[in-house]
């Protein structure tokens, strides 16, 4: 679970050779998100390791399912496969019956025997975090009939949360066997965690003060069966209770109080201090005003959502339709007719929803009885918006002033597809050389813009400029870019972190990477800024993965973005 750039994937490939020297290792396989599989990264890092890997597509793995079917054994050929969470859906899983008749095919979950791989690595292993989904089920299924299992994830989770536990589950079932085993497991963790930011921060009194938390959870009910009878926990306890430690002892005991946590001898975790920060970061807001056409359209939306909140009570769909609508206006105001139009359409794509950074999933229908008159009347206010763009006006100025340098390359970034599409459209037209990248474009396609990106400026066919979702990008390297520009806001602090450590990553050439805020006042985008994302400091430093204040920030960022109560007083402080 190691902080973001890092360098996982070298992680994996050496727990590799540690297991090929003590055992004989023949099968393996790597699950992980589709672009990472489009761009070869795990192909080209497991070259690294002499290890030649097969990248599996509908077919084959049909294919291999076949022949375990037929043969009980996984074919030879493919012995070490990598595969995208994508082929994962319900035809592979349960097999195929057209017509409600008999199966002709058997699905992953029939085989019997099942394939026995002698390693499965999941990469971005947060990606199965819910249960209820056929990728969960689907590695479920080849890591419980696995020798050896490793997942990867910079994405910190919370460590009481209900989402650590269904990765701790598939990855130790026999250890963390049900959600009650895994409270009683966690309780200490907090306090233990307590001690070791008393030990970092270093305050007036940190030792007493680590010693009191320790003693906290000594007192759970874990602590009372475990840690209290062992000699380990006592000495640092003791060392911490008679106070006068040296600088090295310190940091030693930072170390030992980590490896007091209950989950240690299953997650661990490098951070980006404990081997120091990459390059600077170097944020700059650039602050946007509405034009009043602008604001009048913004406060409207807000009053008719006001409205709707206070007539339609407990509708989940609805409340997350409307939030949605809100963070669209907040990123652009001009992207907001034709979403509009897509929910009036009942259309919502799965993966542009997910991309929205919703945690939901996507609403099977979508309802708009009730509202549909309201969300007519936005949606002609917002087919006739003057075209006059001022928050567009301003990121052209940051990319003509980046043209200007030595390294001209850029990323954008934004939750929302129809930002997207407009900011091209316009780049385009003013003669920015620009790509884009979301979760629906092509492989081949995202392949090519991504070498084209990567050519030098005096190539004719070089992209200097790349538009991204968040999904279009995971996982991907780009430390040939020193310039990110966030065109608006996640609400989940570490989707920042993610998309800065695009660049902000092991093998960065600059010595510091630039990142540009667009920020109206007045937004859901600013709030949650202003309120939150300032205060953590994610744009300066990486988040060390403190899970504590990332949860209260994520409740932070929710009741300010789904409070429709907040005074603008209110809002501000």
């Amino acid at each position: 679970a190691d902080g973001v750039g890092v360098g996982k994937t070298i992680e994996a490939g050496s727990i590799l050779r540690e297991l090929q020297a003590r055992r004989d290792v023949r099968s393996v396989l790597i699950i992980c998100p589709r672009p990472l599989v489009t761009e070869r990264k795990w192909q080209f890092e497991m070259k690294r390791f002499e290890e030649r890997f097969a990248h599996l597509d509908g077919s084959t793995l049909r294919f291999c399912i076949n022949e375990m079917d037929l043969e009980g054994v996984w074919p030879e050929q493919y012995q070490k496969a990598i595969i995208p969470y994508s082929l994962f859906d319900e035809a592979l899983l349960y097999g195929t019956s057209p017509n409600g008749k008999r199966k002709r095919k058997k699905g992953l979950l029939d085989l019997d025997p099942p394939p026995r791989f002698d390693l499965v690595i999941v990469d971005e292993a947060h990606h199965i975090r819910n249960s209820d989904t056929y990728r969960h089920k689907a590695v479920r299924f080849f890591c419980d009939h696995a020798e050896a299992v490793v997942f990867l994830t910079a994405t910190p989770i919370q460590m009481g949360s209900y989402d650590l536990f269904v990765l701790l589950n598939v990855l130790r079932p026999d250890l963390i066997i049900d959600q009650e085993s895994f409270e009683h497991m966690a309780e200490p963790n907090p306090f233990i965690n307590r001690a070791v930011n008393f030990a970092r921060g270093q305050g007036v009194g940190w030792g007493a003060k680590a010693a009191e938390a320790l003693g906290e959870a000594a007192a759970t009910s874990w602590g009372r069966a475990l840690l209290q009878n062992s000699p380990e926990f006592n000495r640092i306890h003791k060392q911490l209770s008679r106070g006068d430690i040296s600088s090295g002892e310190r940091v030693e005991l930072i170390t030992d109080l980590e490896a007091l946590h209950t989950f240690a001898g299953i997650i661990n975790r490098t951070r980006r201090r404990d081997i120091g920060d990459f390059t600077v970061r170097k944020p700059e807001t650039v602050v946007i005003e509405f034009t009043p056409a602008q604001k009048k359209l913004h406060d409207d939306l807000l009053q008719i959502q006001a409205e709707i909140f206070s007539r339609i009570h407990g509708d989940t769909n609805v409340k997350f339709m409307m939030t949605t609508i809100r963070r669209q206006a907040a990123s652009c105001l001009y992207g907001l007719a034709p979403f509009l139009q897509d929910i009036l359409n009942r259309h919502i794509d799965e993966l542009a929803w997910e991309e929205a950074d919703n945690t939901g999933d996507a609403p099977a229908t979508i309802t708009v009885e009730g509202i549909e008159a309201e969300i007519k009347r936005i949606l002609e206010q917002a087919r006739n918006l003057h075209p006059e763009d001022p928050k567009l006006e301003s990121l052209r100025k940051v990319l003509r002033n980046k043209q200007d340098l030595p390294n001209n390359k850029a990323m954008l970034f934004s939750s929302f597809r129809h930002t997207l599409h407009y900011l091209y459209k316009h780049l385009k037209t003013n003669g920015f050389r620009v790509g884009l990248v979301h979760g629906n474009i092509p492989d081949e396609e995202r392949v090519e813009l991504r070498s084209r990106f990567e050519l030098n400026r005096e190539n004719e066919n070089a992209i200097d400029i790349m538009l991204f979702s968040e999904i279009g990008s995971e996982g991907l390297d780009y430390q040939f870019c020193d310039c990110i520009v966030n065109y608006d806001l996640p609400w989940n602090p570490m989707r920042i972190e993610q998309r800065i450590g695009r660049i902000d990553r092991w093998g960065q050439k600059s010595e510091s990477v630039s990142i540009f805020n667009l920020i109206t006042p007045g937004t859901v985008d600013a709030d949650i800024y202003e309120r939150c994302l300032l205060r953590i400091g994610v744009f300066n430093n990486a988040l060390g993965g403190s899970e504590e204040i990332l949860g209260e920030i994520s409740r932070e960022i929710r009741n300010i973005a789904e409070n429709f109560d907040l005074s603008d007083v209110e809002r501000s402080e």
